[in-house]
């Protein structure tokens, strides 16, 4: 399973992450300017401080880190890879139990 690309690269994220940060400008105006909602912006703010403070040792707080997402999603996908291959094995093994039960 592939993951859609975002619809901003990194580097858009982090100037508009710092343009937010500097505060010469209000996050709505930010946003605006940037063709973005004020939520989308905000939210690319505290996922860039989580991150920071993972980096800084303060740790993420209650937002995990991209680090963290990343892993997470991986995790989660190789659990289902687990889940579907324990299926088959379980159907395997009983497929096997009758075959073996029968008489021939």
């Amino acid at each position: 399973m592939f993951a859609m690309p975002s619809p901003h690269p990194p580097e858009f994220r982090r100037r508009a992450v710092d343009l937010a940060r500097q505060g010469d400008k209000s996050m709505v105006q930010i946003a605006k300017d940037l063709g973005i909602s004020r939520s989308c912006l905000q939210n690319w703010v505290n996922q860039a401080n989580a991150d920071d403070n993972e980096a800084s040792g303060k740790g993420g707080g209650d937002r995990l880190t991209t680090a963290e997402k990343k892993e997470l999603a991986e995790l989660r996908r190789r659990n289902r890879q687990l889940e579907t291959e324990n299926e088959i094995l379980k159907r395997a093994a009983a497929y096997f139990a009758r075959e073996n039960v029968l008489p021939k």
